[in-house]
């Protein structure tokens, strides 16, 4: 089986993503420069983050795939977070820079010339990033992969800058008010900071260690307490690392029951849980109690805090 065969669709989507985003900087870039547009210099400006960002995310999946070993008993999966933590940073830096380059336009009054070709240069970035955003969003829809969203929803900002920026270019060439393209330049650099926020949100909750959303934990309160063999459970505690969902808790059966049954149960739980999300991974740990010692565990540990704080006075 040769190489591509083997590269997982998340890899391919990366791949395909940088190449676009190379394929935009080139010509955005070049007529950004040569028109003297704001606007379309912060488009160009924008894809060849997305080119740099759309590589790192690359080399970042092929290190989340990798196995457990002796050093990294639960993998490398956190390193999707890390990415979509430092994609979002330089989305809000590029969006700065691009809120100066407006800010110092509107100042200085330069003229906006090339007009047509960067039009012609703008339509057709939007029809390639559209394509794009779709493919993306397709793969982000099967995987589930942190990295693919984020790449995902930062083109899908790449493709409402690049309708802004045509709308300016046209206004432009319709007034000859070269302030135009400033003004937009400094709306796209905001929508761009703001659009950075959800995905640094998410990176830095999954390496918090957040829960599950509280309909997931929820559900998976109902499969343990459902189980007519289960008498109770408590100390349900769940987080993922965007690749693979943990989740423990401690399940109250019959005091006489053999550990065989216990593990007959705790088999079939499982199995439930595991349905809730077909395209994540499951690790999922019960605790087997012959009674509710939920309140007794939170006796000695507030115990523990009151002796360790007496022996500090």
């Amino acid at each position: 089986m040769n190489e591509k065969m083997k590269m997982s669709p998340q890899k391919r989507a990366t791949l395909v993503s940088s190449s676009v985003a190379t394929l935009l900087v080139i010509v955005k870039l070049i007529l950004g420069v040569a028109s003297g547009s704001v606007a379309v210099l912060a488009s160009a400006i924008d894809s060849l983050l997305d080119m740099l960002v759309s590589a790192f995310n690359f080399f970042a999946i092929k290190k989340s795939e990798e196995h457990p070993d002796e050093e990294y008993h639960y993998g490398k999966a956190k390193v999707q977070a890390i990415a979509a933590v430092i994609e979002g940073t330089i989305i809000t830096i590029s969006g700065i820079y691009i809120i100066y380059e407006a800010i110092k336009k509107l100042n200085k009054g330069t003229v906006t010339t090339l007009l047509t070709p960067s039009i012609l240069a703008m339509v057709f970035s939007i029809i390639v990033t559209y394509l794009l955003v779709n493919y993306l969003l397709k793969v982000a829809k099967e995987t589930d992969n942190l990295v693919i969203k984020a790449d995902a929803l930062h083109y899908k900002t790449d493709l409402w800058s690049n309708a802004a920026v045509l709308v300016a270019l046209g206004l432009v060439y319709m007034t000859g008010m070269d302030a135009i393209d400033a003004v937009f330049g400094l709306g796209i650099g905001l929508y761009i900071i703001y659009s950075a926020y959800e995905i640094i949100q998410e990176g830095i909750e999954i390496l918090l260690d957040r829960a599950l959303d509280g309909d997931m934990v929820a559900k998976i309160g109902e499969i343990v307490s459902n189980h007519p063999e289960v008498t109770s459970y408590h100390w349900l505690k769940t987080r993922t690392d965007g690749s693979t969902n943990f989740v423990e808790f401690h399940m109250v059966l019959r005091p006489n029951m053999l550990l065989l049954e216990a593990h007959r149960i705790a088999d079939q739980v499982e199995d439930q849980i595991f349905l809730l999300d077909t395209k994540k991974n499951w690790i999922i740990t019960p605790h087997f109690d012959p009674y509710d010692d939920e309140h007794m565990n939170i006796a000695m540990l507030h115990g523990k805090h009151l002796a360790r704080v007496k022996k500090e006075k």
